[in-house]
């Protein structure tokens, strides 16, 4: 069984707007070790629009610098699967997945791998109403954005999380990866 990991970048109040986030070297190469460690990457619609966007190919001679050109690469060829009700079809190596993510989800952890890669908000916290994530990766960065969207509101239980690792970043970011306690 392959354990489903979710990853995010939030501000210290809780934002996890993307345009609010720092984008460095580091914090690129990080998150394009976390795309190694899966055999696929588990988006919902709205992710999916915004990354298929932002990094599908070809980009424009010098619109990114080349130290996003690793983490570009590896999300352009990873395989990826779109939960989504509204979408009519997707490319860019996805996969459409309909109705309850549930069992969906459910049936792509029992293949074998790595694992899987969750990003986004509303995806997310269906998963872990579900209680279908193993791993949650927090990357704080050291910044108040002063709105939102913030992270599982309206969550309707509490999950107790076990701190398992932390990574500082040169801009004063920080990975924490937690467990839930079972």
């Amino acid at each position: 069984m392959r354990p489903l990991r979710y990853s995010i970048n939030v501000t210290l109040d809780g934002c996890c707007d993307h345009r609010e986030m720092f984008a460095d070297d580091d914090l690129h190469r990080h998150a394009a070790e976390n795309l190694d460690q899966a055999d696929a990457l588990l988006f919902g619609r709205v992710t999916y629009e915004m990354m298929e966007a932002a990094w599908r190919p070809p980009a424009l001679p010098g619109a990114r610098p080349d130290w996003m050109e690793p983490f570009a690469r590896t999300i352009d060829v990873a395989k990826k699967y779109v939960v989504s009700s509204t979408l009519g079809r997707v490319d860019w190596n996805a996969e459409l997945v309909r109705g309850d993510p549930g069992p969906a989800v459910q049936e792509l952890k029992r293949e074998s791998g790595q694992g899987l890669l969750v990003g986004g908000v509303k995806l997310p916290l269906a998963l872990a109403e579900l209680g279908l994530i193993d791993e949650y990766e927090f990357v704080v960065h050291p910044r108040l954005a002063g709105h939102g969207p913030t992270l599982f509101a309206g969550l309707s239980k509490r999950i107790d999380l076990r701190l398992v690792s932390r990574l500082e970043f040169g801009s004063g970011a920080v990975a924490m990866r937690y467990e839930p306690r079972r």
